[in-house]
């Protein structure tokens, strides 16, 4: 009996760490598009009505257009943009997934920013795709994150 719970469990984290996979995919190939200043990688990640804001230091909600971070984006020469992410936590409930990642935002190799973004995914035709994203940002206490 020892050996068959033995390999139900295996199999058990084998699928959990597929499934995080597949959630975490879209988060990577965000920053990667980013990295690599691929506008059309970046469109692939987002749901149609997909929603992008920041936690100011005063407390206060600013909401970005994704098409405008984009655009942004398209701006940069591959290798200018850098944001390195730790993926801390993965929660699921069906076709809903929530990801918290600390990083570190590196313009042309410079460390500029850091803090957390919080992501919320959907699934949608079997893929995941980011719905939601709201972030923080501070100069200050930064970890370089390799």
């Amino acid at each position: 009996m020892n050996k068959l719970s033995g390999i139900f469990l295996l199999l058990g984290a084998f699928c959990f760490g597929q499934q995080n996979q597949e959630i975490e995919k879209p988060i990577r190939n965000l920053f990667q598009a980013m990295k690599n200043a691929d506008t059309a990688l970046m469109k692939s990640v987002f749901t149609e009505n997909a929603v992008l804001q920041t936690v100011t230091k005063d407390g206060t909600v600013k909401s970005d257009n994704i098409q405008d971070f984009i655009t942004s984006v398209s701006k940069f020469s591959k290798g200018d943009l850098d944001e390195r992410i730790v993926i801390e936590a993965i929660h699921t409930d069906g076709n809903l997934a929530s990801v918290f990642t600390p990083y570190s935002f590196y313009l042309k190799e410079k460390l500029l920013h850091c803090g957390a973004n919080s992501f919320q995914l959907v699934k949608q035709n079997n893929e995941w795709k980011i719905q939601y994203i709201i972030d923080t940002r501070r100069k200050d206490k930064c970890k370089e994150i390799q």
